[in-house]
């Protein structure tokens, strides 16, 4: 008995002897790769109900471009200095980005400097404006992501302007600029505000700001300009030498008196602006047509939703099947504006004109992606062309520098 009790004792050592010379068993961390169920099984899924979908047309009614008078070469355009085109990528900031285009033109105009400017700086200062209305309205303001020309023009007389070098508000990563989820986080946070009823201006505005540093980074105090730091307000009237006094928005609609200042009546022009100067459309007309000719641009504003108004081309021309271009009038203007149909869409920079057939055509620096959609290496990339009755029916107001509308000042009381 005792020696079959030793024989197994001494068998079981070896086993755990043997086992503890083999080794345990261990576990590795490798990336899960889609098999046969993924790869094959719910492929099949996916291809027999992708091919099931209905699938929707997005159909839009619009003109049939004749092409053989209109100039769609940039080369056909006298125009004036600008900087190259600049996407707005995936934001609602034409107001800023045409605007800002139009005040580099200016500096290169009046200094002959020319500058590459920050559109973001201002939307980042228009946001907090907009957050301080909010809080002043108790929520009774829009907070959206447009804005109006005259914004860039308030912005830089309140907070001055950054060189785009010092600070651009695009992350590393990124190409382009996208602002929804930074949006979305603010007015977010604001609609809670108004729903707690928490109006307490420090803390919205500082959370506001905080959340747009994260998003595009904190602007700096000073910058560093030609071996000494400079604020931007100092770096506007020091080294861009612009007199924002200089500067005036020229609007045409028959709702409020003309020759008067009146507001604009479109929601972007949220804290109620009334600096608008309202004059008849012939005077409009006068005023983009001989700027242009004596060596000014503007920023210019209207509607882009239009029939004739082509993304593939880049051109926007008004069809006589909406009306005819010898019945574009004041009234037919209005009536476009009352009913809706004309709407405050979209902000560019008129940079230069050419003629045919005795009437004008205009080249607008965009920022939006419609003017994209060609050869991005081709001189039109980012440009559209559009016609002077597009000008005359749909593009309601124009940033113009006084001078260039001084004949018309005198009528103003």
């Amino acid at each position: 008995m005792k020696k079959t009790i030793l024989i197994t004792i001494s068998s079981a050592v070896m086993c755990l002897s043997g086992y503890a010379q083999k080794g345990q068993d261990k576990i590795k961390f490798k990336e899960y790769e889609p098999g046969f169920y993924q790869n094959s099984i719910l492929k099949d899924i996916r291809h027999v109900d992708k091919q099931k979908e209905v699938k929707k047309m997005d159909k839009r009614a619009n003109m049939v471009q004749d092409l053989k008078n209109v100039p769609t070469k940039v080369a056909d355009y006298k125009n004036q200095w600008h900087n190259p085109t600049i996407s707005q990528g995936n934001t609602g900031s034409c107001w800023a980005f045409s605007t800002t285009s139009f005040y580099e033109t200016e500096v290169k105009r009046i200094n002959k400097l020319e500058v590459k400017l920050s559109e973001m700086y201002t939307v980042y200062w228009e946001y907090v404006e907009k957050a301080m209305g909010f809080v002043e309205s108790r929520g009774n303001t829009i907070f959206e992501q447009g804005s109006e020309a005259n914004a860039v023009t308030r912005s830089f007389r309140k907070h001055g302007i950054l060189p785009w070098s010092v600070y651009n508000g695009l992350p590393k990563e990124r190409k382009y600029h996208t602002h929804a989820k930074m949006y979305k986080e603010m007015n977010n946070y604001l609609q809670s505000v108004k729903r707690d009823n928490a109006w307490n201006m420090d803390e919205v505005v500082a959370t506001i700001k905080s959340i747009m540093n994260f998003h595009i980074g904190e602007p700096p105090a000073q910058f560093e300009y030609e071996g000494k730091m400079i604020t931007p307000k100092e770096y506007l009237d020091n080294v861009l030498k612009l007199n924002m006094d200089d500067y005036i928005e020229v609007l045409s609609y028959m709702q409020e008196p003309y020759w008067k200042q009146v507001s604009y009546d479109v929601p972007d022009n949220w804290w109620d602006s009334k600096e608008y100067y309202n004059v008849p459309l012939d005077v409009f007309m006068d005023v983009v047509k001989k700027s242009i000719r004596d060596g000014y641009t503007c920023s210019i504003g209207g509607d882009v939703s239009e029939a004739g108004f082509d993304k593939w081309t880049q051109v926007a021309l008004i069809p006589d099947f909406d009306i005819p271009s010898a019945y574009i009038n004041e009234e037919a203007r209005q009536f476009r504006f009352s009913n809706h149909t004309t709407t405050d869409d979209h902000g560019m920079h008129l940079v230069g004109y050419t003629t045919r057939n005795g009437k004008d055509f205009y080249l607008i620096k965009d920022s939006s992606s419609g003017s994209r959609n060609g050869d991005e290496k081709a001189p039109e990339f980012g440009y559209y062309f559009f016609s002077e009755d597009y000008v005359k029916l749909k593009m309601m107001g124009i940033t113009i520098h006084k001078d260039a509308f001084k004949k018309y000042m005198k009528k103003f009381k």
